[in-house]
């Protein structure tokens, strides 16, 4: 198995199809486009004649019902969706895409101890990956392990944030870590996230960089949680580590964001209680014959979803399109790949899979931004393509139209 080779045992939830999966694909026809999708034992169905977009189908008042009363029109089985997705596609056949489109990507950080000392390493090291043992070390002896043990924003975190502020160990991520600010930042640009299947990008002048395994809220504009995907938060940590102001550039690159497989909207069957549980896997292969494995617990996390969600969307900050939410991780490589002390860090070729039970397997091959799929369709191109499907009869939202005419 390679990463680009999907399938519906490694990429469906570990009972199958019994939740409501939906998703994206390009779907081939007279003019070809993306179209939202729904899975069933039936096959894959194509919404785009009920809903043009996905943001349309999460902006409905009752997602999960509407579902059960649409037909769609069948575009193959799911796994012939699944064998054709990923770079070399073939694209007289439909193929597998992120499963986002208008929502905005959004995602937390530094909302786990482990992750967060890490991130403390980074900034104490300036980006250099052969000073991260020591300074490691250093770290650990001040402040222990223990960090997610303490509330953000309570009292207790003041008080260790002046001990640390005393012992000069304070840091800019500690403050998002353990403050009552919670650190969220746009991820990608809307529709450049790439789906299960394709190549991840790499900045080509990184030299110290990570995955970063991730449940992903699916968040209607109304801040109403929807559902849940996984997501690949490619992460450069030289670039971050020499300045926190090249935080733009360390995340948001060609390729840098993988979403997918599909959104598992909440139901009897998959709640919220069950991403709070959740446990993400992390496998990656390298062409060396070089395996890693790691695994985040959502158990372990320092900020509630619910809380995060609100730090993101309400009074002070809306999204009309809706958005998706990274959660962050508790993942942080700190083995060594190939020197002594510098810790892990990606090669060309490598193969990431990411995979929580309930909310399947997301798989992506590591190259170089420049060399990766350019991302070309856009905003402008997507409407456009709507517009010669005749996909754009639809009247605004009333909601929308209140806000025009206010």
């Amino acid at each position: 198995m390679t990463a680009m080779d999907l399938s519906a045992a490694n990429t469906l939830p570990v009972d199958g199809l019994n939740g409501v999966l939906v998703g994206r694909a390009w779907v081939p026809g007279d003019i070809a486009g993306p179209s939202p999708i729904l899975l069933r034992a039936e096959g894959v169905f194509d919404l785009s004649h009920h809903f043009p977009t996905l943001s349309d189908l999460l902006e409905s008042e009752a997602p999960q019902q509407a579902l059960r009363q649409l037909s769609g029109q069948r575009i193959g089985s799911v796994e012939d969706l699944l064998a054709n997705s990923g770079a070399r596609h073939d694209p007289s056949r439909p193929f597998l895409l992120a499963p986002a489109d208008l929502q905005v990507i959004k995602a937390a950080g530094v909302t786990f101890a482990a992750s967060m000392i890490e991130r403390v390493i980074e900034e104490q090291a300036g980006g250099d990956a052969s000073r991260a043992g020591d300074i490691r070390a250093m770290v650990r002896r001040a402040v222990g392990d223990n960090l997610g043990a303490i509330k953000p924003g309570s009292a207790e975190a003041a008080r260790v944030k002046e001990l640390l502020i005393e012992q000069g160990l304070w840091s800019q991520y500690l403050e998002v870590g353990i403050g009552p600010d919670a650190e969220v930042f746009t991820k990608a640009p809307v529709l450049s996230a790439v789906g299960s299947g394709a190549e991840i990008g790499i900045h080509p002048h990184s030299a110290w960089n990570n995955p970063e395994p991730e449940i992903v809220l699916a968040i209607n504009s109304r801040g109403q949680i929807l559902g849940a995907t996984l997501g690949n938060d490619v992460n450069l940590r030289d670039f971050e580590g020499r300045s926190a102001l090249l935080l733009g550039k360390a995340k948001d690159n060609n390729a840098s964001c993988a979403l997918g497989p599909f959104i598992r909207l909440f139901d009897e069957h998959f709640t919220l209680d069950d991403v709070r549980r959740s446990v993400v896997d992390l496998r990656v292969e390298g062409e060396d014959g070089y395996v890693l494995l790691g695994t985040s617990s959502m158990r372990e996390i320092s900020r509630d979803p619910l809380e995060l969600v609100a730090q993101t969307i309400g009074p002070n900050h809306q999204y009309p399109d809706g958005l998706l939410l990274f959660l962050g991780t508790l993942f942080a490589p700190t083995e060594d790949r190939d020197h002594p002390g510098e810790g892990f860090t990606h090669k060309l070729g490598d193969r990431v899979s990411i995979a929580s039970p309930l909310i399947g397997g997301l798989h992506n091959r590591v190259t170089h931004s420049n060399k990766a799929a350019p991302w070309t369709f856009g905003l402008r191109d997507l409407f456009a393509n709507l517009a010669a499907r005749g996909l754009l009869n639809a009247p605004p939202r009333p909601s929308n139209v209140q806000r025009m005419v206010a």
